[in-house]
């Protein structure tokens, strides 16, 4: 593996306490070499022992972000999606568990002629050629590895020697390292710096020196603490950066160009510096913090507590407020709590404008969505129902309008007389949970006429999938029936898509997953007519 490579590695790690945004950052380096006309690929690299995310609870791990190879990975590569136009793939996200099956897997075929399988070379081994691969592109000219976890985790010390072999074996020039450390204020705001010097010297004593640190604090950090810090690190004062919070996340490669990180790696990489195209990214930012108007959309869903369960959700419905030059405030209702037959929904949704359903599994709050979606019917609100959230628009339809009482899907019912949402036919007899639904990205067909159809402006589309069940054939003719617009389907016709209910300013259940392909420079369609609908009914 040795030899000057043709390809540019840029590791990522992370140090003091973990959650310190190493993907945000990772993804905003990506950005600004982006946008300098480099062609960049990102890869994250978990250090848990689970395979993929697919099986992972969203209180644990947040969202499941899905990729078009159906790929159920970290929710960090939905930042790579939005601040880049990088290709991502399952290969762009690698977990220890893959790589231990992996290489039990060659072990037990033979592969290793009898040898001892050791971490080192073997784990470390299949962990570089992981990161090569994504590399050997004649289409990629730097490649950006981010490392999940803490350094000093034990967890992540296969990972990080793989990282430090890759350094030694390319050079400094063609491999460097960015750390992301904790700069904590004490009472008073004194700054303290020891924590990011431990932090550094735990990443030293695995062999590798950082070429640039990433200060993560609540306010910028000032230029005598920075030289204090490269002081004691051993860190160029250039390559010592200032990652303070921003109003929008949006902002944080614009704090980094502005300190010239994107510049100061480019040098130690010895690469042209050349011009960074950032206008389109300026006006998302201005967008963002300076919208000419406000609206208000309920999301009803089951995890609300956690923040990053829903976050490509959350920044897709940005997008849209972008689009439209609106600020959104967003108003998160626990579905649970709607169930309650003393529930207000006058009260709930006072002063909102649109009412969105997200994805999610299990029984929990089901009833309450439900309700949520039948006052969204009959109030004339804006819905938006993704994946769980159309099936809940398709029962709450088959219950009040059909009349149909105990109408719902088996999957929280599996004795109902009517169910409207069933497994795909083909997993009825599935036991194992990991990997086994409808992943990735499907083709689909819009119906002419449908707020569907309009949004894309186009007969055809494909999105991203990641479900089991499914709108029962059964059920569609008496459902269409009795006015449910069936807006699109897949080429053959067998399965729903998308729904609509008839005689409503906008209402829109999809099946898929759209906001995993909206970025702030370029919303989804359906959530940017989403928003406008919702701008309209503020002024109604």
């Amino acid at each position: 593996m040795s030899g000057r490579p043709a390809v540019r590695y840029l590791f990522v790690t992370g140090g003091v306490v973990s959650s310190l945004g190493k993907g945000l950052t990772a993804a905003s380096i990506a950005l600004l070499l982006g946008r300098r006309g480099y062609r960049v690929r990102l890869q994250k690299m978990d250090p848990y022992l689970n395979v993929d995310a697919g099986t992972m609870s969203p209180y644990q791990h947040g969202e499941v972000y899905v990729t078009d190879d159906g790929a159920e990975t970290d929710l960090d590569l939905g930042n790579y999606g939005r601040f880049t136009s990088a290709k991502l793939s399952r290969s762009n996200s690698i977990t220890t568990g893959q790589v231990y099956k992996a290489v039990i897997e060659k072990e037990r075929a033979g592969e290793y002629l009898g040898r001892t399988v050791q971490v080192v070379p073997h784990i470390t081994n299949e962990i570089k050629q992981r990161i090569l691969a994504v590399a050997n592109n004649p289409e990629v000219d730097m490649t950006i590895v981010e490392i999940g976890g803490t350094v000093g985790d034990i967890e992540s010390v296969p990972f990080l020697e793989a990282c430090r072999q890759l350094i030694h074996e390319f050079g400094k020039q063609n491999a460097i390292s960015i750390h992301v450390t904790l700069v904590p204020s004490v009472t008073g705001g004194e700054i303290k710096t020891k924590p990011t010097q431990h932090a550094v010297k735990e990443l030293q004593e695995v062999g590798i020196q950082p070429d640039a640190l990433i200060l993560r604090s609540a306010k910028p950090i000032d230029d005598d603490v920075r030289r204090k810090i490269s002081l004691f690190t051993n860190v160029e004062e250039e390559g010592v950066i200032s990652g303070y919070d921003a109003p929008t996340t949006y902002e944080v490669p614009l704090i980094y160009y502005r300190q010239k990180l994107d510049t100061f790696l480019l040098r130690k990489m010895n690469v042209e510096s050349r011009h960074a195209e950032l206008g389109k990214w300026q006006n998302v930012v201005q967008a963002v913090t300076n919208p000419s108007r406000k609206v208000k959309i309920a999301v009803v869903g089951k995890y609300m507590e956690l923040h990053d369960s829903y976050k490509s959700i959350w920044e897709a419905l940005c997008h849209g407020g972008i689009a439209n030059n609106a600020g959104l405030e967003i108003e998160k209702v626990d579905s649970s709590r709607l169930e309650s037959p003393d529930a207000d929904f006058d009260a709930i949704f006072k002063d909102v404008h649109g009412i969105l359903v997200p994805g999610g599994f299990g029984e929990r709050g089901i009833e309450g969505m439900i309700r949520a979606a039948r006052y969204a019917r009959e109030h004339k609100l804006p819905y938006f129902g993704i994946c769980l959230g159309m099936q809940i628009m398709v029962i709450e339809y088959a219950r009040n309008v059909l009349g149909w009482q105990d109408a719902h899907s088996t999957e929280f019912n599996k004795t109902t007389t009517h169910p409207v949402v069933c497994l795909l036919e083909e997993q009825t007899r599935i036991t194992s949970y990991g990997g086994t639904m409808r992943l990735g990205a499907y083709e689909a067909v819009t119906m002419e006429g449908s707020f569907v159809r309009k949004a894309y402006g186009s007969e055809k589309i494909s999105e991203r999938h990641r479900h089991r069940y499914e709108v029962s054939n059964e059920a569609r003719e008496p459902l269409k029936e009795h006015g449910l617009i069936i807006s699109a389907t897949t080429p053959n016709g067998e399965l729903v898509e998308s729904c609509e209910w008839p005689g409503h300013p906008w209402a829109v259940g999809v099946q898929f997953h759209p906001e995993f392909k909206s970025k702030p420079t370029q919303a989804h369609p359906l959530f940017r007519d989403f928003v406008r609908a919702s701008l309209e009914h503020a002024k109604s």
